[in-house]
């Protein structure tokens, strides 16, 4: 006989336990099925099956998000070292098919234009290495491969004002204490004529963000309440939409500064820029230590330098503030 509300019983395996890691991590059914590439609906369907299979509820569904309850925490105590094994089992295999000397690099990363530049350097540095790329729009996923060993080494973004968690066993560099945010509007914006624009000018504007992104939406409502501006902000997760809603004057979006603009659309600077992250540098010293740590660091570096050096409304940025990009980033 089912219980109300259920989904049929289904055998539990390594998959339904990161459903539950990642419901208790989010805080939230749909941040979960986000990170796990689910839709929220498919996600709840699981979850229910799961309960189902367990005989009772294992999250407390709250306007606030999803809470463990007394046998949730329960069943994630015993789930998390499950999934440590196995992601050990998987990576020792691998290790071992690879054949011996051949050595393997995991690299992680947030979507930056530095990324490929970066990539290029390590190749050339370590030509013997078998060496991955990993990219994910949230470094707190990305932070967590880390920690359980499915990636050696991440490049993260932390959103000002909202630090990241560092996990246990794991180190972090920061290459920028400050990166600014610059903010992309159409070639027709009454206020992309000025080489600086201010957050006033753009309150009747739609902001865009990605859901994705950790903080991102947080971070942008903390700096208009801040400014005391109310401006519509929608979440729009596809790149090519989000471009195309800029271009034709349908909203504005913040970007890095080391990005291009898109065709039809220009990036101007925000006064006093008031939006910022940390770039970070995250790895594991059982996995990246010593002169190998440093190698990747300097390649990350360099790969950041040679990359805003050619554009030019970081070079003008920069000019204005009479700073040296040289001296932003960490040293070597």
């Amino acid at each position: 006989m089912r219980m109300p509300g259920y989904a049929p019983v289904v055998e539990l395996d390594v998959r339904h336990l990161r459903v539950l890691c990642a419901i208790a991590d989010t805080g939230s059914v749909r941040k979960a099925a986000r990170r796990l590439g689910m839709t929220q609906p498919s996600l709840t369907t699981q979850l229910h099956r799961i309960e189902r299979t367990i005989g009772g509820r294992l999250f407390t569904r709250e306007q606030t998000g999803s809470r463990p309850t007394a046998l949730g925490h329960s069943v994630l105590s015993r789930a998390r070292p499950v999934i440590s094994e196995m992601d050990a089992l998987v990576a020792a295999a691998r290790e071992e098919a690879a054949g011996p000397g051949r050595r393997r690099l995991r690299i992680g990363s947030v979507g930056s234009r530095a990324v490929a530049a970066w990539l290029r350097r390590v190749h050339d540095r370590l030509p013997d290495t078998d060496t991955t790329i990993h990219i994910d729009i949230s470094a707190i996923a990305l932070l967590q491969l880390v920690a359980a060993e499915q990636l050696d080494i991440a490049f993260v973004h932390e959103s000002e004002g909202f630090p990241l968690r560092v996990p246990p066993g794991t180190e972090q560099r920061v290459l920028m204490a400050r990166e600014p945010q610059f903010v992309a509007l159409a070639e027709g914006h009454p206020a992309a004529s000025r080489p600086v624009v201010r957050l006033a000018d753009l309150a009747g504007d739609t902001w865009m963000v990605d859901p994705t992104a950790d903080h991102e939406y947080a971070a942008l409502r903390r700096v208009f309440a801040e400014a005391g501006l109310d401006p519509r902000v929608v979440q729009v997760r596809d790149n090519a939409t989000a471009a195309e809603l800029v271009a034709s004057g349908e909203a504005v979006r913040p970007c890095q500064p080391t990005s291009p603009p898109g065709p039809g659309t220009v990036l101007r600077p925000v006064h006093g820029d008031p939006f910022a992250v940390r770039l970070l540098l995250t790895w594991r010293p059982g996995a990246i230590g010593g002169p190998a740590l440093d190698g990747l660091w300097t390649d990350l570096r360099r790969a950041y330098l040679d990359l805003a050096s050619v554009n030019p409304a970081y070079r003008a940025w920069l000019r204005r503030h009479n700073r040296s990009l040289r001296h932003l980033l960490a040293p070597s």
